[in-house]
Parts: structure tokens; sequence; C-alpha cells
């Protein structure tokens, strides 16, 4: 009994996690999506393009063998889901490169803030950029001075 509550309360806490969440939340919308792209080939591009080609690509088939019961090749429904899958990943394309080029703008626009401490060479403490002497070891710090030269007052 113990060890159900146990097993429970693990499935739980794993649901609860905010990137389960998410992906649930992917998954719903990402279904969505999909019936929309299938809608616009089945409702809007297949006729389009059947005025084109004198056919809609549903409705292609090859019957393999000869009476009621033989089986059916539906290639028409095989080339619209190639369709909808290439419709979908050209616009999930499209949406990925619009929010890198806004993240990379805002990024850009973030400003680099000046440094305004540095670390001593000595004791690694930490000074402000304009100092010339640690107030922690009391080192000099010149410019290009190594370690072990510090002058001591």
């Amino acid at each position: 009994m113990g060890r159900g509550k146990g097993l429970i309360g693990e499935f739980r806490k794993f649901i609860m996690r905010g990137n389960v969440m998410d992906m649930a939340v992917g998954v719903i919308v990402g279904g969505a999506f999909t019936s929309i792209v299938t809608s616009l080939n089945q409702d809007i591009l297949t006729p389009i393009l059947g005025i084109f080609g004198g056919t809609d690509f549903s409705n292609l088939k090859v019957t393999l063998g000869s009476g009621e019961n033989a089986p059916v090749l539906c290639y028409g429904n095989f080339m619209t889901a190639v369709v909808n899958f290439l419709i979908t990943a050209f616009v999930i394309f499209i949406l990925i490169k619009v929010m890198n080029k806004i993240t990379a703008r805002l990024i850009r626009k973030e400003e680099k803030k000046p440094e305004t401490t540095k670390t001593c060479p000595y004791c690694r403490s930490q000074i402000a950029i304009e100092a010339v002497r640690c107030p922690h070891c009391t080192s000099i710090l010149e410019e290009g001075a190594l370690p072990g030269s510090a002058q001591m007052l």
C-alpha cells in the first residue's frame, strides 16, 4: 500500500512539472494546427491544383486486381498527407525564423553594461575597476604586473 502512494505521488509530481505541462499544451495546439493545415490543403490547395492538373488528389487510386474485394491503393490520400506535411514544416520553419529574429533584436537592444569591478590578481577579491590598490590585500595594481611582484606598503 505504501508503495502505491509513492508511485502515485511520483506520478503526480512528474505530471505537475512545468515542462510536461508545456509539452501537453504543445501537443494540443499542434493537433489544432494540424487540422487547420489539413483543411487548407483539402479545401483550398487541392481544388486549385485540381484545376491545373484536371483532378483532385484525394480521389487518385489504383485497384490491385479485380472483383469487389480487390485491394485499392489510395495514393492520392498519401500525396495529400505529403503536401500537409510540407505545408506544416514550412509554416513551422517560418515561425521559428521569425521568433529567432525577434529574439536577436531583443538581445541586441539590451545594452551591454560596462564592467564596474575587476578581480585582484593577488587575492582574487572583487574590487572597483578604477582601483590602483586592492583594499583587501593592499597590493598595488599595475597593468601587466605579475602576482608576487606586488609592492606592499
